[in-house]
């Protein structure tokens, strides 16, 4: 009897880990996303404020020329920053690259100093760049722009459908979400039917036999919730590290919210999924809980 018992009391451990876990991760990537959401408009400025083009200069260009013209470049509202690049040290960067060193294959050094710019988001489209282009041209040590105009493009028409491929991706796993959590939850309180149906036989009433249950999933819910938030907090140190720039992007106050969503859609998805499973079981007949 006491082995019974045991197994028991271990069955009903395991199914509930089990449970916690599967609805823990569903929450996790419901959490991903509302957080991708709610960054639209910050990953959407960091892709494109990351996005830079080289203003090519002329050869015999003095050093303090270009250090002036560097500095009037800081100075223009549209430019986010600059970096000076010498030929010495693209030569490094290409040898890098190549594996081997232009100046030692040919004799001389083929390439031009540079300054890469990078832009404020507001002028990263189409006609300010025009606008830009023309600007920088007029500078006499300007030797020529290079970028890619339709790669500029590329990003500018892909952020204007993330949110909106976000907002959709995010109901769509919301309805997916309410659908496993619902399919865990009657999977644990399956083998509690013949029970609710007792309970309606000595007469308690439906309030009184779905109390237990959903008092049992909104513990799972919290522990759930709670572990879903130490993922996406694991989630967001292991892009800390992988995207420089991102943890910029991130604010208290947007972190609270998307933790406070993940842990109320866990209790609101665990409570309703629990109450609807059990009022079917309660319209149900005696013969059909054999068949189900």
């Amino acid at each position: 009897m006491a082995e019974i018992k045991r197994i028991g009391i271990v069955s009903f451990f395991n199914s509930r880990v089990t449970s916690v876990i599967s609805i823990a991760l569903v929450l996790f990537l419901l959490g991903l996303i509302f957080l991708m959401a709610l960054l639209g408009n910050q990953l959407s400025d960091y892709v494109k404020e990351n996005i830079s083009f080289s203003i090519l200069l002329v050869d015999g260009i003095k050093e303090s020329d270009i250090k002036k013209m560097q500095k009037n470049l800081d100075d223009l509202p549209f430019i986010k920053s600059t970096e000076y690049i010498s030929k010495e040290q693209a030569a490094e960067e290409l040898a890098a690259e190549l594996g081997v060193n232009p100046v030692t294959f040919l004799g001389y050094n083929p390439l031009s100093a540079s300054i890469d710019v990078k832009l404020h988001s507001q002028y990263t489209n189409t006609d300010s760049l025009s606008v830009i282009e023309r600007k920088l041209k007029t500078y006499a040590s300007v030797s020529e722009l290079s970028y890619r105009k339709d790669m500029m493009q590329i990003v500018n028409d892909n952020i204007k459908r993330i949110v909106p491929v976000l907002l959709t991706l995010a109901l769509i796993l919301t309805a997916i979400s309410f659908v496993l959590i619902s399919n865990t939850i009657r999977l644990l309180i399956y083998s509690k039917r013949f029970l609710i149906h007792t309970m309606q036989l000595v007469g308690a009433t439906p309030d009184f036999i779905r109390k237990p249950f959903v008092g049992h999933n909104i513990l799972s819910g919290v522990f759930a919730s709670i572990l879903a938030i130490w993922m996406l907090i694991g989630a967001l140190y292991y892009l800390q590290g992988e995207l420089t720039g991102f943890v910029q992007m991130l604010n208290v106050g947007m972190l609270l919210l998307v933790f406070a969503s993940v842990f109320v859609m866990g209790l609101i998805l665990s409570v309703v999924a629990t109450v609807l499973t059990v009022n079917r079981y309660l319209r149900m007949k005696v013969d059909e809980l054999y068949y189900i």
